[in-house]
């Protein structure tokens, strides 16, 4: 809905310049009620502040940014339990919680793979430099 809003004066006269599957995410996000972006906002306080618990215990934390190694370029499905999936819909299946809580959040290629595959580093809110300071240690450890 956010995003849809801001967004919203620039649709209007130059839909074309999106992307079709992100244009009509932000299309869909102008038309939800007030009151579902209301509890939609309850629901993100309420698991900002179960996440935030996690740093009580630890400084960062260490995660996979995605489900899958990145698919082949031009291909539009993978693979997630078995089942074939949009990749659009799915790859970020890791990363959006956090994007959603708004974390500072890193992500990191592993090396090694035959497709590209990533670790995301999460800090807590205001620890940017501690962030910072970790991927790089994640990137030198990697080379």
């Amino acid at each position: 809905a956010e995003g849809g809003a801001l967004h919203l004066p620039i649709l209007r006269t130059h839909a074309d310049l999106y992307d079709p599957a992100v244009r009509d995410r932000l299309l869909a996000g102008t038309m939800l009620p007030a009151s579902v972006v209301h509890h939609a906002q309850r629901v993100r306080r309420a698991f900002a502040a179960q996440v935030s618990a996690v740093f009580e215990e630890f400084d960062l934390l260490l995660a996979p940014a995605t489900p899958v190694s990145a698919p082949p370029i031009g291909d539009a499905t993978i693979i997630l339990d078995g089942v074939e999936v949009s990749a659009r819909a799915n790859l970020g299946l890791y990363a959006q919680p956090i994007s959603f809580v708004g974390l500072p959040v890193i992500a990191a290629p592993v090396p090694g793979a035959a497709l590209p595959l990533g670790v995301q580093l999460i800090a807590p809110p205001w620890a940017e430099a501690r962030l910072f300071a970790a991927a790089r240690r994640l990137e030198r450890a990697f080379q």
